[in-house]
């Protein structure tokens, strides 16, 4: 089955003897695809049924193929565009780092949207994190990361008033402002968790409500111990996911 001329698809083939499904053979080599760069990043695959005529399959076979690949977060659904290969899943190593030079040192092209920066009184989450007395000025940032210009998380953080000036954080990550302003980042105190997207979130992040989001809480503290930043992020399950490094405790 040849797509036509033109056609971003590469050649696909069915094996209706086979008995491994037609939907689980076209998802294997659509994969392939998107593996080796047949398919790169950004590539429209069209509607199913585009799709169904073009490879001459049903258009519920093309529909799991496609969920599949979904699913495993190889391809996106867009509104109006059909589907599309997505850039490849983000993974992040869990350590003492900013996702903004994390992605940048995989070669994710980061970009940043500023959407809060202000002085707000500390709530008693936030309080407590940083260790201040509730009400306390805290200086809130509410950030949109993206990586080759789609959505992967967004960033909220909490700091002590007046500790850094935030010029510039479109174009840099907040790591590296901390450590310009003095704070010797030492550790930090993680959780994480998961949880359905609420509707304006799901906007935000290119997502579906109720698709799956990570989420992350951080509390960093600097060699003296104090808490110099408390940080609240949501991330797409589809394009981003931790990676941990376990020890046998002796």
């Amino acid at each position: 089955m040849a797509p036509p001329s033109g056609s971003p698809l590469p050649p696909l083939s069915v094996d209706r003897a086979s008995p491994v499904p037609l939907h689980s053979q076209l998802a294997r080599q659509l994969e392939r695809a998107v593996a080796d760069g047949t398919l790169p990043p950004g590539t429209l695959l069209g509607n199913e049924i585009d799709l169904a005529g073009r490879l001459g399959l049903s258009r519920p076979t093309v529909r799991q193929a496609l969920r599949t690949l979904v699913d495993k977060g190889l391809l996106v659904r867009r509104r109006g565009v059909g589907t599309q290969v997505v850039h490849s899943r983000v993974r992040r190593p869990l350590e003492l780092s900013s996702l903004y030079d994390d992605l940048e040192a995989a070669g994710h092209r980061p970009g940043t949207r500023l959407l809060v920066d202000r002085l707000e009184p500390a709530t008693g989450p936030v309080a407590a994190a940083l260790g201040l007395p509730e009400g306390t000025e805290v200086h809130y940032l509410e950030r949109l990361r993206t990586a080759h210009g789609a959505p992967v998380a967004r960033l909220r953080n909490h700091l002590p008033a007046g500790l850094v000036d935030t010029a510039g954080l479109e174009s840099t990550g907040l790591y590296r402002l901390l450590r310009a302003a003095g704070p010797a980042l030492h550790t930090a105190r993680q959780s994480i968790g998961a949880r359905a997207a609420a509707p304006e979130e799901a906007a935000l992040l290119d997502e579906e409500p109720g698709a799956p989001l990570l989420t992350m809480e951080r509390t960093t503290f600097d060699t003296t111990g104090r808490a110099v930043e408390f940080g609240s992020h949501l991330y797409r399950a589809g394009r981003y996911s931790f990676e941990f490094q376990l020890m046998v405790r002796p």
